[in-house]
């Protein structure tokens, strides 16, 4: 079984997938981690994120994997742990090099599709319904109001040191929404057959007992 999470940054589909995948005993997907896998492959390299003939060998020579555990799971890049380094704040500042460009997210694609098969498993991330799993069983849309996702996003850079305000979180937060949703291949959209679904208001619990009570209702 696949169920299909997408939305912008900060409506909380991250937490809620993790623990949708708790509850139900799914396998996670956070397919953000592996377009941040390769953003640190790039970072580490020194390869400059505008030439677009480099970066095409540069994803050729690369292997990314994601291994899942009862404890979680671990991002490696050519067999290297980068789980936590792929979270740091200059990975999301750049992240949006490559996340545009067509030929990396159509590998992305086969590796989400790869690492899916045979499992059930609840994947989270901007395409997720509308392209990597457009026959999903279920399928969802989260938002929240900007300025909501923007205090979640100011919170989690906290942990990193970072002092930015939250004015300038809530700018760059709708500077990634135009990105992610006017990018030529695979935008950011809700899918005519998502369930929507406003967090601005929720907590995570919340968000999760909610959607446990729509998944099990279509089963």
């Amino acid at each position: 079984m696949i169920i299909a999470i997408d939305g912008p940054a900060g409506s909380g589909k991250s937490t809620a997938a993790k623990g949708l995948a708790k509850r139900l005993g799914f396998t996670y997907l956070d397919s953000g981690a592996m377009y941040r896998a390769f953003t640190w492959k790039v970072s580490s390299s020194g390869a400059d994120f505008g030439d677009k003939e480099g970066l095409c060998k540069l994803l050729d020579d690369t292997s990314i994997r994601i291994e899942c555990s009862a404890g979680g799971s671990e991002v490696f890049v050519d067999d290297v742990n980068v789980t936590g380094e792929i979270r740091h704040p200059s990975i999301t500042e750049n992240i949006h090099y490559i996340s545009s460009l067509e030929f990396v997210r159509r590998r992305m694609v086969e590796l989400q599709r790869d690492f899916a098969r045979g499992k059930d498993v609840i994947a989270e991330g901007r395409d997720m319904c509308s392209v990597v799993f457009p026959n999903a069983d279920k399928k969802i849309y989260m938002d929240a109001d900007v300025k909501e996702r923007a205090k979640r996003r100011h919170s989690e850079l906290r942990t990193f040191n970072d002092e930015g305000s939250l004015d300038s979180v809530v700018e760059d937060i709708a500077q990634r929404d135009h990105r992610d949703s006017t990018r030529q291949f695979a935008p950011l959209k809700r899918e005519p057959d998502a369930l929507y679904l406003d967090t601005t208001d929720l907590c995570a619990d919340d968000v999760v007992s909610m959607l446990i009570k729509e998944i099990k209702e279509e089963q």
